[in-house]
């Protein structure tokens, strides 16, 4: 089964709409796939869509490739860049603002809404609820500044779609956006792990990857190898100390160890300068195994640790930075073109 990374979707009533990421970062959409799980909930979208024949043939099926609709398209790709962004300096990927990805989402949803009535029942965000995430707390005008007119072009083109909706205090929202002072959003690789103190000891050390399935998106450098750890044996008691490199901004994360797949401590992290850290006595037992294996027995995971979790490989995680690092500066989302502008002004 295709990981989630590799494949951008709408979720539709009744189903979903995906499209290959490929295709997507580097501007094309030939095609998209339809696959149905209420043939009852889709049809009515699924025949505006794609006419009567096709409609037909997908709801016998269960599933049809159809020309790909570039509304559709835009709006799969901007879900997956706000979930499956790779950023990081080590990557060479600068991270992309919230605020404007709110707003480009924002807008995309309102042309799909306008494209085939009822394909977004129960989505996860309407064109209102983007919009008041994008403009909270002056988020999108302290991003803004870089692509501006931009910016201003797409709240004139939702402050005429809310108009049409009746919903007049958001109209007057977006037709009255202004910009003010960026802020900065980077950070400084840390060093790793601080020296340990006379009298103790480094039973054991390891450097692991961030499974980006794992975390919430936007928080940590995508980078491999940023997470660096080691079990201390000291007067008072044996700790487990973690340090993840490369933090955009501040989350509940923990991090899990385990021993031939059975966990033995967790440690909660806390945001410190452009970095996680966290440590963690171990119990009697954990201290034990501790002082008996090597590292390459030991494995520490950052983020959910439920084996539910579809998480992503080293070799999923580099096809997707490849196809990142390739993708052609003329198809580049308003969030991308932001990002690039301020880098160059930093340098």
């Amino acid at each position: 089964m295709t990981h989630p990374v590799h494949t951008p979707v709408v979720a539709a009533d009744g189903g979903l709409i995906g499209f290959a990421l490929a295709d997507l970062l580097a501007g094309r959409t030939t095609t998209m796939r339809v696959e149905l799980s209420d043939a009852g909930a889709a049809e009515p979208w699924l025949t505006r869509l794609a006419g009567a024949d096709a409609s037909l043939t997908a709801l016998g099926q269960g599933q049809a490739d159809l020309p790909a609709r570039p509304e559709l398209g835009r709006l799969a790709l901007l879900l997956w860049l706000r979930r499956w962004w790779p950023a990081g300096p080590s990557l060479g990927v600068p991270s992309l603002d919230p605020a404007l990805l709110d707003l480009e989402t924002a807008v995309a949803t309102a042309e799909v809404e306008d494209l085939a009535e009822g394909l977004l029942d129960g989505f996860e965000a309407s064109p209102a609820e983007l919009f008041d995430a994008a403009i909270a707390d002056g988020a999108l005008a302290a991003a803004a500044r870089p692509v501006a007119e931009d910016v201003r072009g797409l709240c004139a083109r939702l402050a005429a779609w809310f108009d049409e909706q009746d919903d007049v205090v958001r109209a007057e929202a977006a037709a009255r956006w202004e910009t003010v002072a960026p802020g900065r959003r980077a950070y400084a690789l840390a060093a790793g792990l601080d020296p340990i103190a006379p009298g103790e000891g480094v039973l054991v050390s390891g450097r692991a990857s961030v499974d980006w399935a794992r975390v919430p998106p936007g928080i940590l450098d995508a980078g491999e190898g940023t997470v660096t750890w080691r079990i201390v044996a000291a007067a008072t008691a044996t700790r487990l100390e973690v340090v993840v490199e490369g933090a955009f901004a501040d989350a509940a994360i923990t991090a899990f160890a385990s021993h031939e797949g059975e966990p033995f401590a967790e440690v909660p992290l806390e945001l410190g300068a452009g970095r996680f850290t966290g440590a963690a006595d171990l119990d009697e037992t954990a201290a034990r195994l501790a002082a008996r294996v090597h590292s390459g027995q030991i494995a520490v995971v950052v983020g959910v640790a439920d084996e539910g979790v579809a998480g992503t490989t080293a070799e999923d995680r580099a096809e997707v930075v490849a196809l990142v690092r390739a993708r052609p500066p003329e198809v580049r989302t308003l969030a991308e073109r932001a990002a690039a502008a301020s880098a160059d002004e930093e340098f």
